[in-house]
């Protein structure tokens, strides 16, 4: 009688490419020592016989060889459609091959002198990721029998159902948002940086969040970071992290974003917010891939994927030299354009139902019935907030509602320009000078920070309703930042319908 015994999994089988003898020893040593099966190619044509010969979960090679570029081995597996994950080492400073090699398709990329800790858990993310996907179908069959599952019975969640609800939270079906769901699928498997580009209030935050869940790095931190909310002084801190005593107030070591996102994404909004002088320390930190906490002589070493997202364009901030070209290079690997709600009309009715059944949700209420009337009102409706504006309109709507049907409001859902104080005034008063005005003075006074306050607090409360609290739009009716409105909001403590980023859960996360 025969036994069945489990086949043996073999370790990954690793081909390092180095013309140099000392380094590609030190590489084909440190992989052994992690259990790989490991190969070695001196030149561009040793790699093409291994290549020819086998498969390789992962590719390891020199961007510049004696016969050749490395990029030409990642355009072949690109080309061949092979499953090989490649990760390219470049010499320090050569930004600019690390970026080509990502467009052309490069899983990660080292910097030239290769940290070995670094190599080491590059090398087995490229593992991970090639073995995840050679097994998808195993997956279902160990979350039914895995002894984890949830006490209700069910299994526990796997990355492809992560991936799949991180996607239907992109509501809707039109042409953009395929291309859209389609393009995050492709460049969520490797490390290249992303930048998310798009109008306030189109879900710039929700895309980031779908890379991450569609990515190797799935069961990692996901770690939001608004630029453009942290005071100036407080980002060296926030970003890298502080240790104990460096700053007044430091009475303990503290982890910063970068620590906080290890082994998972760092989702940067707002990155044309960030002054200057942080660029600099942001891209060292990229290129690096170590951070210095303030007050530490040591670096740490920081595993995370970056993802960055702007309403600006970058192109014409560079150019006007308010953001760093370097940097804007580094970030803008792989682009992503979120479109705005005027560009996919035909989203409407899909983004209507999954707004009112939240909203309906949360006030405790049946869901008001869509009606073609509502839907063709909205369509008509410039929503030049995008979905942050749509969402406003049906809180609105729905906490106005009287019955089974939606009643729209658009009073105040449109930005207005704001009257000239002198237009409130009789003619008379609004052309004289001030001096020579009859008009009853107020009162001086008592505390006049207070009294200036009062004033710039009801100005800026106008302003938010008039533009739907759509922040952008509010802060260049008023000739401010956005980080200056921001500020004002804090300070003042004006409160919004939906704290700092507006809704969660439709397209106008975040963004």
């Amino acid at each position: 009688m025969s036994t069945h015994h489990p086949t043996a999994v073999l370790p990954a089988q690793i081909l390092v490419v180095d013309d140099e003898p000392d380094l590609r020893t030190l590489y084909e040593l440190t992989l052994l020592r992690e259990g790989y099966r490991v190969e070695a190619a001196g030149s561009l044509s040793e790699a093409r016989e291994h290549l020819d010969a086998g498969r390789f979960d992962a590719v390891i090679t020199d961007m510049r060889l004696p016969d050749g570029l490395g990029m030409e081995i990642i355009q072949r597996i690109q080309r061949d459609q092979r499953s090989e994950r490649c990760v390219v080492m470049t010499a320090y400073g050569s930004a600019e091959n690390a970026v080509e090699a990502l467009k052309a398709g490069a899983f990660d990329y080292l910097t030239k002198p290769v940290d070995l800790k670094q190599f080491r858990a590059v090398v087995a993310s490229a593992v991970q990721r090639q073995t995840q996907e050679a097994v998808p179908a195993t997956r279902p069959v160990q979350a039914a029998a895995n002894p984890a599952a949830t006490s209700d019975g069910r299994a526990p969640a796997t990355a492809t159902t992560l991936a799949e609800k991180a996607l239907e939270r992109l509501v809707g079906e039109s042409e953009p948002m395929r291309l859209i769901k389609s393009h995050i699928a492709k460049v969520a498997r490797g490390m290249a940086p992303v930048l998310v580009r798009g109008e306030s209030g189109t879900g710039k935050e929700l895309v980031a969040r779908a890379v991450h869940a569609c990515s190797q790095r799935s069961d990692g931190p996901f770690v939001a970071v608004n630029c453009g909310a942290i005071p100036e002084n407080l980002l060296e801190a926030e970003f890298f992290g502080a240790r104990k005593g460096s700053y007044t107030g430091s009475a303990a070591d503290r982890d910063g974003y970068f620590q906080a996102a290890r082994g998972g994404t760092l989702f940067l909004d707002e990155i044309g917010d960030l002054p200057l002088a942080m660029q600099s320390k942001l891209l060292r930190a990229i290129q690096e891939r170590s951070v210095r906490p303030i007050g530490s002589t040591q670096e740490d070493t920081v595993d995370v994927r970056i993802v960055s997202a702007t309403h600006k364009d970058l192109h014409a901030e560079v150019q006007a030299a308010r953001f760093r070209q370097d940097l804007f290079y580094r970030l803008n690997v792989i682009e992503i354009s979120v479109p705005p709600l005027r560009d996919r009309r035909e989203d409407l009715p899909a983004l209507c139902n999954a707004l009112l059944s939240r909203i309906a949700q949360d006030a405790g209420m049946p869901v008001p019935r869509l009606t073609a009337d509502v839907v063709k009102r909205l369509a008509d409706h410039p929503l030049e907030g995008n979905v942050r504006e749509l969402e406003n309109i049906l809180h609105r709507a729905v906490a106005l509602n009287d019955g089974d049907e939606l009643h729209l409001d658009f009073m105040s859902s449109g930005p207005a320009p704001l009257e000239p104080i002198a237009a409130s005034l009789p003619p008379a008063e609004a052309v004289a000078p001030v001096r020579e005005r009859p008009a009853t003075r107020p009162a001086m006074p008592s505390d006049l920070q207070s009294y200036l306050d009062q004033h710039e607090r009801e100005v800026l409360v106008r302003a938010l309703q008039e533009s739907g609290f759509n922040r952008t739009a509010a802060a260049a009716r008023l000739g401010l930042s956005l980080r200056q409105i921001r500020y004002r909001i804090a300070r003042l403590g004006i409160s919004t319908p939906h704290g700092d980023d507006g809704g969660v859960g439709t397209l106008d996360d975040g963004g």
